[in-house]
């Protein structure tokens, strides 16, 4: 992609020493440094943050992929920031970014030009931090990014096989800032501009850190203080792990989550309360920031960003999930309560899309963590204010929550009528659990009919990606998920909907093996499945788990952590390469396997399906 000649550099935020003299900057107030390359978008927090902290009127420079192995030369060329450095692994944790299911280095990274694997650390937070502690001692590090947030307490670390502490004891930075932190470092900012010490502050909404056993604690009216099983009482009882990890689940569903305490050694870690969930204006006030909307000028002869090609002509609607899948990190991370932007932010944005000289007339996605729940929240707030549960539509969806599927609708109809747009394709994954199942009054009163022959008809580039993630009652059950017979019928009213309008589109579902509860058997009765539907699946996932989830936690227990229930978990390289075989049952070299397999845990009931033509 060539970036528009007629941009000056200063419309970046400035990445260089050379960048800051033509601003005339010899100091600046704020550097933020990240193991993702520096993509001008709101898609990416560090550009948000750092569009954020100018608009406050600070001086804010940016680091990106900073050279770890060297004389860390590259850490010390813009000098010490006057307030603070921000760290981030980048928009995913630094391991997952490196490695795959089966521990094996990944040869790409979407986050570095030309896609070249090798450009951030193993366990970025940490390793930066602790550079900066030893180069700059005095400067405050405050940490941010999904790295940060997810391992903000004693969390299992599936790479290293074991729990590591909050990731502030491990990193020696001192303070973090966990979700989506606009409001906190703006809080910071001002704080620590009027001169206040980090090591003073202990009352921002949304921060953690660290202090003596022997400290006393502000009061914070309203917000009750809960402590945590210590790190030592998690490394030694796996009950208590569990114990942590539920506490900690319920406090983040909370619309106002209680302020958390984990002991460790003589230290303290003081996880403060979130913020409430977000106004529109507070979302709308992060994507209508100034950005260029593009990555820095400094990579366009090193090759195109992937990550920034998948999203460049998309369209964020809302942030936040209220589906609370046990594998996912969005709901700790965003917030369960779905914030959503107003129309008319959405529609300013996507006249700067199309405003875009290379721009096909093709917006990619229209969408949010899930496509369908924009707009969606508790029609009586005050409900939803006492509720603890994980999840707004499993196993049954709220009675208090608004599924109104016309909002979308109506915003997809506007968009589709906007100069320049051609055409606009659904890439973020449905949740059809709120499309089929219901009464014709709720079908008729929320728009779902309309929202599917919408999207479905018109909003599809030939395939739709939906995740059923399992076909086992028991698996989706600990996985969050519906009933797979809620899939099947979404099957057949997609296939209605495209015999319809004469189209064949193809349905494309995702499944995950090897996930806590899954055993042999339970993926036999998924191959029988997806074969008898008509599926030969092409791309299919290994359980990863991921720090902090409730499946990671089950993973690392054998323990469902509601339940205290022992749960079967597949940790044997083999058992783990075998659940993954029964996705692929069509291929000549398994099906000897697959009868062998079969028969020897006594399903010849499933041999006989396999078998049938």
């Amino acid at each position: 992609m060539k970036l528009p000649k007629h941009r000056p550099l200063t419309d970046w935020l400035p990445i260089s020493r050379d960048e800051l003299d033509r601003r005339g900057w010899d100091e600046v107030d704020v550097i933020i440094i990240s193991g993702d390359a520096y993509v001008d978008h709101p898609s990416f927090g560090l550009a948000v943050m750092g569009r954020l902290i100018e608009k406050e009127g600070f001086r804010v420079a940016i680091l990106p992929q900073p050279n770890w192995r060297d004389d860390l030369r590259d850490f010390k060329k813009l000098g010490k920031p006057r307030l603070f450095f921000g760290v981030t692994a980048g928009a995913m944790d630094s391991m997952v970014n490196h490695y795959t299911a089966n521990k094996r280095l990944r040869s790409d990274d979407a986050y570095t030009p030309g896609g070249v694997s090798g450009f951030r650390p193993d366990y970025a937070t940490v390793v930066y931090s602790g550079i900066l502690k030893k180069l700059f001692p005095d400067v405050p590090v405050i940490l941010g990014g999904i790295e940060a947030s997810m391992r903000r307490l004693t969390h299992y670390d599936y790479w290293s096989d074991s729990l590591k502490p909050d990731i502030l004891t491990w990193s020696g930075a001192d303070m973090l800032v966990f979700g989506m932190g606009e409001k906190s470092i703006v809080s910071l900012l001002h704080r620590l501009a009027d001169g206040e010490k980090i090591e003073q502050i202990r009352d921002v909404t949304q921060t953690a850190f660290r202090m003596h056993k022997g400290e006393s604690l502000p009061d914070w009216e309203g917000i009750p203080t809960k402590q945590l099983p210590s790190h030592e009482a998690c490394l030694t009882d796996k009950k208590a792990f569990s114990d942590h990890f539920r506490l900690f689940e319920e406090e983040s569903n909370r619309w106002q989550g209680a302020r958390l305490i984990e002991a460790h050694g003589d230290w303290l870690t003081i996880i403060n309360p979130p913020w409430p969930p977000m106004q529109e204006a507070d979302i709308d006030a992060a994507f209508d920031l100034p950005y260029t909307r593009l990555p820095h000028p400094r990579y366009q002869k090193r090759g195109q960003l992937p990550a920034f090609e998948m999203i460049r002509n998309s369209i964020n609607l809302h942030r936040g999930c209220f589906g609370g899948c046990a594998f996912c990190a969005i709901s700790a991370h965003q917030g369960k309560f779905v914030v959503s932007r107003s129309e008319k932010s959405i529609l300013n944005e996507i006249k700067e899309v199309a405003s875009v000289p290379d721009f096909k007339g093709h917006l990619t996605d229209m969408g949010g963590p899930s496509a369908n729940m924009y707009k969606m929240q508790g029609v009586n707030t005050d409900q939803c204010k006492k509720c603890r549960r994980p999840s707004c539509i499993f196993p049954s969806i709220c009675k208090n929550l608004n599924t109104d599927h016309r909002p979308m609708t109506a915003l997809y109809q506007k968009a589709q009528k906007m100069p320049g747009i051609k055409r606009i394709t659904i890439g973020s994954g449905i949740r059809y659990d709120m499309l089929v199942g219901r009464s014709e009054a709720e079908s008729k009163a929320f728009g779902l009919n309309e929202y599917m022959q919408q999207v479905i008809s018109k909003h599809v580039s030939g395939r739709l990606k939906v995740a059923p993630e399992h076909s086992s009652a028991q698996v989706l059950q600990l996985m969050r998920k519906p009933h797979y017979r809620t899939f099947i019928e979404f099957q057949k009213q997609f296939n209605n909907i495209n015999h319809q309008h004469g189209l064949k589109q193809q349905l494309i579902p995702y499944f995950i093996s090897s996930h806590p509860g899954s055993r042999l058997e339970d993926m036999a009765e998924l191959a029988c499945e997806t074969k008898e539907q008509g599926f030969r699946l092409e791309q299919v996932q290994d359980f990863t788990p991921t720090p902090m989830t409730l499946a990671t936690t089950i993973y690392y227990t054998g323990i469902d952590p509601y339940t205290l229930k022992p749960v079967y978990v597949a940790k044997a390289k083999e058992d783990k390469i075998n659940q993954q075989r029964f996705f692929f049952w069509y291929k000549p070299d398994n099906k000897r396997w697959l009868n062998d397999t079969l028969k020897k845990i006594g399903r010849n009931d499933l041999l006989q399906r396999f078998n049938k033509r």
